[in-house]
């Protein structure tokens, strides 16, 4: 913690940072139970978990130019704004639908919702892509595992321990209660973002968007390892996407949880992120970064494991802070090495483009979660189906790490 005590502008990032993430965990949970309430159809709930995502694949790179272009500081206040204005948009729909949940499923507002859902992780997009280039210019090189660590750790507290069972709470108390929250906790981080000092940075010369981009792509394209591990990111969140977007549905249909009972089991995961947080730069000192690494990977494949062959919210919670445990540990060891090796002014570039494989296939996971089920169900049963996501979760965690143990080398 004397990180935070020491260094004013790293204390307000990471305050920032909770507020932020303490909306995004509301959200997590609130926007699939809002969904649900509208549709009981697995592939309408995915659209909404889709067009969430689909920004990372849509926007990744240009953002990536804008980045490193525009002061990084004013962009993550204004995309912190803008997702304060959207969450008051949600609320706008909650109140022009007749009641909740709907008597009759009505497309219009599963379209409405996915449309806010969309604009929400657009500006997410700009927000955490200036955030990670940001970092660096707050501290030495030699403390961004600590200081990548503890933030994360506060990001998992506000955004998977506290905001999904708090969310629960507030949709018990009323529908729009959470979104209002949100809009709160969106401003103030905006806030304290615009109050952070940062040396200053010398402009770099404007060349053609497309002539930008090719450059960060040919960097990348040179350093073969960080290709690797971005194609890899990507399909592990492929994976991990399509398990959360059925999560809500198996929660309700399966362990028969309410939307507090879905809150705490998604507290469960945040336990682990947050444990994680903590032990595991000390862990990547220990071991090194690519035995470490290679134990996520090889951790992965057990907690989808557990959840296609079990009805226990117990071994699910379990499950899932083991899942996030081995998370956190390859985004510590990852991140980390990526924000050393690629130099100031390609950052946000190369950042861009790496996301660009390693969240960019966040959508399609959730469309194959949800298609997964919608088909699998007329020939398995609704429990079955619900079911599939994880064990072909499993499978492909597997072959993930048989590949890693091969060739990552960090």
């Amino acid at each position: 913690m004397a990180l935070i005590r020491t260094n004013p502008a790293f204390r307000l990032l990471i305050s920032a940072s909770a507020a932020s993430n303490l909306a995004d965990g509301i959200a997590a949970l609130a926007l699939p139970w809002l969904a649900t309430l509208v549709t009981r159809d697995p592939a309408l709930i995915a659209l909404v978990a889709f067009a969430t995502r689909l920004p990372w694949l849509l926007f990744s790179v240009p953002v990536g130019v804008l980045v490193d272009r525009r002061d990084r500081r004013r962009l993550m206040a204004q995309a912190d704004a803008i997702r304060m204005l959207l969450s008051l948009g949600v609320v706008a729909l909650i109140g022009a639908a007749p009641t909740l949940p709907l008597a009759e499923e009505t497309p219009r507002y599963v379209l409405g919702l996915a449309a806010l859902a969309f604009l929400l992780g657009a500006a997410e997009v700009v927000r955490d892509n200036a955030a990670q280039t940001l970092l660096p210019a707050l501290v030495d090189r030699d403390g961004l595992e600590t200081a990548n660590g503890q933030l994360w750790s506060v990001e998992q507290v506000m955004g998977a321990f506290v905001g999904p069972p708090l969310a629960g709470l507030l949709i018990a108390v009323a529908v729009p209660a959470p979104f209002l929250l949100d809009a709160v906790a969106f401003g103030l981080a905006a806030c304290l973002v615009w109050m952070i000092a940062l040396p200053p940075r010398a402009a770099p010369a404007r060349r053609s968007v497309l002539t930008e981009m090719a450059e960060g792509w040919r960097w990348m394209r040179g350093e073969r390892m960080l290709f690797r591990v971005a194609v890899m990111l990507g399909l592990l969140n492929f994976l991990a996407t399509a398990m959360l977007t059925v999560l809500v549905l198996y929660s309700q249909d399966i362990l028969g949880l309410g939307a507090g009972g879905y809150g705490v089991l998604l507290t469960a995961g945040a336990a682990g992120a947050v444990v994680a947080g903590i032990w595991g730069p000390r862990l990547v000192a220990r071991t090194g970064s690519r035995k470490a690494v290679v134990l996520a990977l090889a951790l992965m494949a057990l907690p989808p494991l557990v959840i296609a062959l079990t009805a226990s919210p117990v071994l699910v919670a379990l499950a899932l802070f083991l899942e996030t445990v081995a998370g956190m540990v390859w985004n510590i060891v990852t991140v980390s090495w990526r924000q050393r090796l690629i130099p100031d002014a390609l950052l946000g570039r190369v950042n861009a483009i790496y996301r660009f494989f390693g969240w960019g296939m966040m959508p399609l996971g959730a469309l194959f979660g949800g298609w997964v089920v919608a088909l699998a169900e007329p020939g398995l049963g609704r429990e079955m189906a619900l079911r599939l996501p994880y064990l072909i979760a499993c499978a492909g965690f597997a072959a993930m790490f048989l590949y890693g143990r091969r060739r990552l080398s960090f």
